[in-house]
């Protein structure tokens, strides 16, 4: 549903855009990169001074030294036609110039005498096989590749690289210890974790996915960052509609997904100010559209992301960018054993929007600062914006044998609000010529809204409903304004014969600005407590210093070894920090599960090497071993007896730090860039996690079966041995292409332990332990068919239409199991299976005005 609070924010983030907002944001990393190169005279090799380096249709550009050489720095992400021209030769002209975020473009311009000055010779610049730059696991998606790709979001390229599962676990973490940044700039779920918001596909020009080894610039990640940058206006007017449908043929086989999308850029003012902006509507009834149609009005599912930017520049040296994001999102819960009554499953919305400013100076020819702030706001809602009446004592009602859900509501209601204001500076400067020095600075103002009310009743550890015992209760309200920083310095050495030392040092802060407060169980009488607050001891800040260091050399002239090693760190989710904190759940002793603002940071020091290799003009094949180890990572911890019968008293966990996880793997990828009629990557992967918890609730869950912990290193839910993914892109006839992806990933852990009726275990003396059996083997392939016409009005104007297809085969791939395992457990539940054939059929059309 759309709620006035949808259209005031939208209209802030409009006047915010316009009129230069007073909130920045930090984080503004990885969107820009560096161009260099030499400039020689064709036949004698000999180095040519004062000649003219020009990047098109951009202010950018640099004269060459007194050694032929040129530097150009702080240059946007993307694809750009260079022209080197000289007085005396041909004007060369390089088209396909990509420059990538963090990275070095380098270019060797050879020029021909003429004697006509006008003459000019055209080539097209081929990326290197081999990124020597970045010391760490990086993978690079351009946008044009993005457009062919099989995907919803741009999120799911995580799972399309080697070290990766298929819920986007990279290198045996959790989901929730992957940074994602839209031009530098986080959108992360605070209370949550993830990702918060999305954007339109159509914004990208480049994506970039670190899967290990990233610099002391990237912080609060543990196992990976993906970082986004968005296309910018130029000096044409380019307008693109998108329109995609799965259920234009009728029949079962789709989700009634309807999505539409629609693209501008183009000049303010010609070679000084320029507009992008971009939105995205979808419209879907789910993949359970047959079950919600007897009762609920579709579509189930809406979505909006919208995407805007000015980007000024103020002179030639100085470049001013402006920029908001929207994401609104509106749906209704399902849940299998809730089918006969859906529509007592709550309604969700969730509304983020991110206004932000970079004002980028360029120093000199080897020096820019950047200064960037932003506030970023997310406000969830579960059950609508008026809050209902819950009353704790009424459950909702089971069918006889305790497997549907015929009559009730659940009992949850919860409002949210994350709103951060960040003020960062960034420095970089190519000190000499081997040292390429970052610094930066960063301040975090944080504001923490929650109000939440919910029950749950409780089960066995089996899913059966204990009806006859009151609920847990983990309702809480809080609102909190903790604070952060950061520190950083960088240096990237390069060394003679083409080896390069990164070096770097991260210092963070955390400071929570909350209470632990000192809690008494004070028995009454057997299995019966009270709760009593005794006192309050303020939360310390939390600081981390991380260093990180990378080398990579040369060891053939067509093989790079890579070294790195690094400690990352990640802050608690703040839902962790605070929840059941406040007063009157205090002393209720109401909350199940009590936050602890005192947890320590996640701290991973990993370690990996690398070797890669050029085959010849079109293959590189690469080995990475990795390794890493985990400490202080969240889990809850059990203070009284589950049965305690006190009043009201059924809060006995607190979130702690103790679990420990460690995570190993070998990573083979082949990789062809080049070539006539097919390129592409196919890898393996061997990867094995182990670890002590694999969520913050497990201790309370096995609290409430009845479970002692186990105390020795086990697999991880998403322990997945084997994986092959193949990624191709196949040339057809009629200038047709194939993009296929094809995973194999082989089984999964679940937890073995049977019952016959739902409530006592089949073998009673036999010892609980964690993810002792596994699933099936999951293989899966999806293709996407394209086609580019040209239609030959306006400046250009092309239409692209496609067919995209996933899970072509329709395999019944498994995702759950219960303990007693059986696909789906008692009900044969459909969602134990991933979603099976979807077919898309989709047109954009891009016009040049």
């Amino acid at each position: 549903m759309t709620t006035p609070h949808t259209f005031r924010a939208f209209r802030s983030c409009l006047l915010l855009l316009i009129f230069p907002v007073l909130f920045m944001q930090a984080y503004g990393r990885g969107t820009t990169g560096i161009l260099e190169g030499i400039v020689r005279d064709r036949v004698t090799r000999t180095a040519l001074v004062g000649a003219n380096i020009l990047i098109l249709s951009t202010p950018y550009g640099a004269p060459s030294d007194v050694d032929g050489k040129f530097l150009i720095h702080n240059i946007p992400t993307g694809t750009y036609t260079l022209r080197v021209q000289m007085l005396g030769y041909k004007s060369l002209v390089m088209q396909n110039v990509e420059i990538r975020s963090d990275l070095r473009t380098r270019i060797v311009a050879d020029l021909d005498v003429s004697t006509i000055g006008m003459e000019e010779v055209i080539v097209r610049a081929e990326r290197p096989l081999i990124e020597k730059d970045i010391t760490g696991t990086t993978h690079r998606v351009g946008g044009e590749e993005l457009d062919l790709l099989p995907i919803t979001s741009f999120a799911d390229v995580l799972g399309l690289q080697a070290g990766t599962t298929m819920e986007g676990n990279v290198r045996g973490g959790k989901t929730t210890e992957v940074a994602y940044l839209i031009d530098g700039l986080p959108v992360q779920d605070l209370l949550s974790g993830g990702l918060s918001s999305n954007l339109p596909n159509s914004t990208i020009v480049d994506l970039t996915l670190q899967t290990g080894g990233f610099d002391a610039e990237y912080g609060n990640a543990l196992s990976g960052v993906v970082n986004v940058v968005t296309k910018s206006g130029g000096n044409n007017h380019d307008l693109a509609v998108h329109v995609e449908k799965d259920d234009a043929f009728g029949g079962t086989e789709h989700s009634k997904n309807n999505e539409f999308e629609l693209t501008a850029s183009g000049p303010i003012l010609r070679d000084r100010i320029f507009y992008f902006i971009s939105g995205n509507y979808d419209l879907t009834g789910t993949q359970w559209w047959q079950d919600f149609e007897r009762s609920l009005t579709e579509p189930i599912d809406k979505s909006f992301n919208g995407f805007a930017k000015i980007d000024l520049f103020l002179s030639p040296t100085i470049r001013w960018s402006n920029q908001a994001l929207v994401s609104m999102h509106d749906w209704h819960d399902y849940e299998f054993s809730w089918r006969f009554n859906l529509q007592g499953l709550p309604t969700r919305d969730k509304l983020t929007y991110r206004i932000a400013s970079v004002l980028s100076h360029t120093i000199s020819d080897k020096s820019f600062y950047t200064i960037r702030l932003s506030t970023h706001r997310m406000e969830n809602t579960v059950g609508g914006t008026a809050r209902p009446s819950i009353n704790p004592l009424e459950i909702y009602q089971y069918d006889f044998f305790l497997q549907y859900i015929t009559s009730g509501n659940r009992a949850l209601w919860s409002k949210t609000l994350q709103t951060v204001y960040t003020a960062k500076v960034d420095f970089a400067s190519q000190v000499d010529d081997i040292n390429l020095l970052k610094a930066g600075i960063e301040l975090n103002f944080y504001d923490i809204n929650t109000d939440i009310e919910k029950y749950e009743p409780r089960k066995t550890y089996f899913g059966k409903p204990l009806v006859n015992l009151p609920q847990l209760n983990y309702s809480t309200q809080y609102r909190y304004f903790p604070k952060s920083g950061s520190a950083y310095i960088q240096d990237k050495i390069e060394m003679d014969a083409g080896a390069i030392i990164s070096v770097g040092i991260r210092y963070d802060f955390l400071d929570p600005t909350a209470s632990r407060p000192a809690i008494d169980r004070i028995p009454v009488k057997q299995n019966e407590y009270l709760t009593q607050v005794t006192g309050y001891t303020k939360a310390s800040v939390k600081q981390q210093f991380s260093p990180r260091i990378g080398f990579a050399m040369p060891v053939t002239p067509t093989a790079m070894l890579f070294v790195n090693y690094g400690h990352y760190f990640q802050f608690p989710l703040f839902d962790y920090l605070y929840s059941g904190l406040d007063v009157v759940a205090l002393q209720r002793g109401a909350s199940a599960v009590l936050g602890n603002p005192d947890l320590e940071p996640e701290r991973t020091q990993a370690w990996e090497i690398s070797i890669r290799q050029i085959m010849n003009d079109e293959f590189v094949g690469s080995a990475t071993y990795f390794k890493k180890s985990t400490t202080n990572q969240v889990d809850s911890k059990t203070f009284i007896p589950m049965d305690s019968k006190a009043a009201g008293d059924f809060g006995f966990a607190e979130y702690v730090n103790n679990p420990h996880a460690d995570a190993q793997g070998l990573e083979l990828v082949l990789t062809r860039t080049r070539g006539a009629w097919i390129t592409g990557e196919i890898s393996y992967t061997y990867m094995k996690t182990e670890g002590l918890s694999d969520r913050a609730s497990q201790g309370l869950d096995l609290a409430q079966w009845g479970f002692q912990p186990y105390i020795s290193l086990f697999p991880m839910s998403w322990d997945q041995r084997h994986t092959v993914k193949v990624n191709a892109l196949v040339q057809l006839p009629f200038n047709i292409q194939a993009n296929v992806i094809f995973n194999y990933y082989s089984a999964r852990p679940y937890t073995y332990y049977p019952s016959r009726d739902g409530f006592t275990p089949l073998y009673p003396t036999a010892v609980f332990i964690p993810n002792n059996r596994r699933m099936e083997d999951y293989i899966n392939t999806d293709v996407k068919i394209s086609k580019e016409i040209e239609l030959g009005f306006s400046r250009y104007s092309r239409l692209l239409v496609y067919a995209d297809i996933r899970n072509l085969f329709d395999a019944l791939n498994v995702r759950w199991m219960d303990a007693s395992g059986r696909i789906g457990g008692e009900l044969g539940d459909p969602s134990a299976y991933f979603i099976p054939r979807r077919s898309r059929i989709g047109v954009r059309l891009t016009v040049g005005l």
